[in-house]
């Protein structure tokens, strides 16, 4: 069994590690923050002290982190991940970041002499699905590469591979578009139904049973309707994704209005403070902007 080295134990990140812990894995472990992975460590993780150490130590290298600048950081330097490579270890980035990032931090995996390989493996689905292995995996790299990895991303749900590096995320970020879009329209419309006095619990119960209750709404729902203070994916994160797909989009010489809208209303959202919210509070979001629009007539 190949030992496991993960950096980023945030809430995917650390439910991920967990997983391989649990199913019996070797994993060295490393974050910005020692004491909130104590959890892990008292389950069996063995901690490293900076990224080239877990890299040096282990045979799959798991990145999840949430930004490029995040991701460079890490890869970079002495102490980076990227100096703890040697032939035969692949770097596994779980991370959602721009094509473009991961396919120049691929080509210097491949370039720089090492021996090495690079997989952008971005998942849709969030720590329900981490927590029961149910994630969609996508992944842009080596075939081979991926071939090996295969079984061991099969803990954390179902891999896809999709073509080169740089392809996966590229699907992610299509998917996010989606996810972003649907959740804004599901709040638009129970919105509406709720201003004209309907049940929203009600409204919402059969909106999802309807043909629009795809399973990430129906996921959602409690979210949606009784304001948990769990965060499954937050404001904050999705609206990096959105950008991120406009750039894609720009890049590609590809229009995406949709993009725009969703991207439009979430500034609005990080602008009246929901940036921590899981994007379930959409809903309240419309409706703060409808009073203001109200109050501006």
């Amino acid at each position: 069994m190949e030992s496991i080295g993960f950096i980023g134990l945030g809430k995917m990140g650390g439910n991920m590690a967990a997983r391989y812990l649990a199913a019996g894995y070797t994993v060295y472990g490393e974050a910005s923050d020692r004491s909130a992975a104590q959890w892990l460590v008292e389950q069996g993780l063995r901690w490293a002290d900076t990224p080239r150490a877990v890299a040096q130590a282990a045979d799959i290298v798991m990145t999840s982190l949430p930004t490029d600048d995040i991701v460079e950081s890490v890869a970079a330097g002495p102490d980076g991940l990227l100096a703890g490579l040697s032939t035969g270890k692949i770097w596994v980035d779980l991370s959602t970041i721009s094509p473009r990032v991961s396919r120049k931090l691929a080509a210097r995996v491949r370039d720089e002499g090492r021996g090495a390989q690079m997989l952008d493996t971005p998942v849709s689905g969030s720590v329900p699905q981490v927590q029961t292995g149910t994630l969609t995996i996508m992944v842009g790299g080596d075939e081979d590469a991926f071939r090996r990895v295969e079984s061991i991303l099969r803990v954390l749900g179902t891999p896809e591979y999709v073509g080169e590096n740089g392809q996966g995320l590229v699907l992610k970020l299509a998917i996010n578009i989606s996810l972003a879009v649907q959740m804004l329209a599901f709040s638009e419309g129970l919105l509406l139904a709720e201003r004209d006095g309907i049940d929203p619990r009600r409204a919402a119960e059969i909106m999802t049973e309807s043909p629009i209750g795809s399973p990430m709404l129906k996921a959602r729902l409690p979210l949606v309707l009784d304001k948990p203070d769990e965060t499954w994916f937050d404001v904050e994160l999705m609206h990096k994704d959105i950008r991120l797909a406009r750039q894609a989009g720009e890049e590609l010489a590809t229009a995406l209005p949709a993009a725009a809208v969703a991207d439009e209303i979430l500034s609005a959202a990080d602008e009246l403070g929901y940036g921590r919210r899981d994007i379930a509070a959409l809903r309240e979001v419309l409706a703060n902007l409808s009073k203001a629009s109200t109050a501006a007539v």
